[in-house]
């Protein structure tokens, strides 16, 4: 993703900080050689003035969010759109593209920002100061989420007299924890009570292509099922010619558990196999393989997840132009799919919401020029998006247009325009 942004039209704040990350940029380029005439002391006092600017940058950024917020606001009020549900939305996400974290992160950065000033003014204090991280100052606030403001402020104050800046984030974490708990018990448990409702599981990938599995779910239910795993590795590791370790016996464990299959690895799989045109004539060539959701593995480990399972295999041959080139066509042999279309666009954005640093998991298949406008049902001009991606493309000052049809040397390329003219771009992967 590449964001363009405005000069700051002669905004004298924008220019100094311009002017600072140009010197931090240069102290990060010139300080690399380990003498350089300056002592291990200097050193050492430069990183910790360096780790206390860390969280007077995120105060910083805290007091811009709030202001554009404020203004945004505003704009929408006085245009007569004064609709509760509307007066918020695309603030988040203007914030979240220009910091490049996702929506879901820019709205949490936001009401942070938001609770740190209205109800915690002395941990903001610290955060400014650059005497607690911007991690911690976040757990405060959603520690202390149950709490009124008044007594949000008393714990503020109970906070700062505690010493939080001189604890290890543990310590400091258990410390708010207690603080919160001791203000209001009955509202604490009561939020745990609610907590109970946002259970889920998730995915996300790891490196070496391994991938991790969580789940949130009770405490009691958690300590439950991981007793149970570790009761059963107790009884494997070690008894006849089991050459696995406990680690490995509790994690093909759960996978048996949960999809009810004999072996972990007899897996259902389906692969989509991206292959140029000039490798199927050369069984030599290396090809690329695409595990959809979690992104590229190699060929040959594709091969031998397929050649291992007993489990239902499916292969869906991906065509693209020679020397590894943009998709150009696909197999429609996968009968679980309503449509090509629609699995071509999934695999080829892996199948994630492609708005610049979201990520999230594809829900929708979006029309890049909208349908009602006339955008066709194509290849061209359909994008994978969660839910609040397709829904944020409708507020008035937003835009999407593609900008390379993927077609050609380039990858699939959407260009975003916010309401304040800021333009970022996404790219579809290889």
């Amino acid at each position: 993703m590449r964001a363009k942004q405005s000069s700051g039209g002669g905004d004298p704040v924008t220019a100094a900080l311009s002017a600072m990350l140009d010197q931090l940029s240069t102290l990060a380029n010139t300080t690399t050689d380990p003498a350089g005439g300056v002592t291990a002391a200097t050193r050492i006092d430069r990183i910790a003035l360096l780790e206390k600017l860390r969280g007077a940058v995120a105060a910083a950024q805290h007091t811009e969010a709030i202001g554009f917020a404020r203004a945004q606001v505003e704009d929408t009020l006085a245009r007569g759109d004064v609709h509760p549900a509307r007066v918020q939305r695309g603030i988040a996400d203007q914030i979240a593209l220009a910091s490049r974290i996702s929506p879901t992160a820019g709205s949490r950065r936001l009401g942070t920002a938001r609770t740190l000033r209205a109800d915690l003014p002395g941990v903001r204090g610290l955060l400014v100061a650059g005497r607690v991280s911007e991690d911690l100052a976040a757990q405060v606030v959603s520690e202390t989420r149950h709490l009124s403001p008044e007594l949000r402020r008393q714990v503020d104050t109970q906070i700062v007299a505690a010493g939080v800046d001189g604890l290890n984030p543990r310590q400091a974490a258990m410390k708010v924890r207690d603080l919160a708990y001791r203000a209001d018990k009955a509202g604490y448990l009561q939020r745990g009570r609610t907590a109970r409702k946002d259970r889920r599981v998730t995915l996300r990938p790891a490196p070496d292509t391994m991938a991790v599995l969580s789940a949130l779910v009770p405490v009691e239910q958690g300590v439950a099922a991981l007793a149970a795993l570790r009761r059963h590795a107790d009884t494997t590791v070690g008894v006849g010619d089991e050459p696995r370790t406990r680690d490995q016996v509790m994690a093909d464990t759960l996978v048996e558990r949960l999809t009810g299959q004999t072996e972990a690895a007899d897996v259902n799989v389906e692969v989509g196999i991206v292959i140029p045109v000039d490798a199927l004539i050369d069984p030599r060539s290396p090809a690329t393989a695409q595990v959809v959701g979690h992104g590229p593995i190699p060929a040959c480990l594709a091969r031998e997840v397929l050649a291992g399972t007993t489990g239902r295999r499916w292969w869906r041959r991906l065509f693209t132009r020679p020397a590894g080139g943009p998709l150009i066509g696909a197999d429609p042999r996968r009968r679980y799919f309503d449509g090509v279309l629609a699995a071509l666009i999934r695999i080829r954005d892996d199948d994630r919401c492609r708005d610049p640093y979201c990520g999230a998991p594809c829900r929708n298949i979006d029309h890049i020029h909208p349908d009602a406008q006339g955008g066709p049902t194509s290849y061209t001009n359909g994008r994978g998006t969660c839910v609040r991606g397709n829904q944020i493309k409708e507020l008035p000052g937003w835009s999407a247009e593609v900008i390379h049809d993927g077609l050609g040397d380039q990858p699939h390329t959407v260009r975003t325009t916010t309401p304040t003219g800021h333009t970022y771009t996404s790219r579809a992967g290889p």
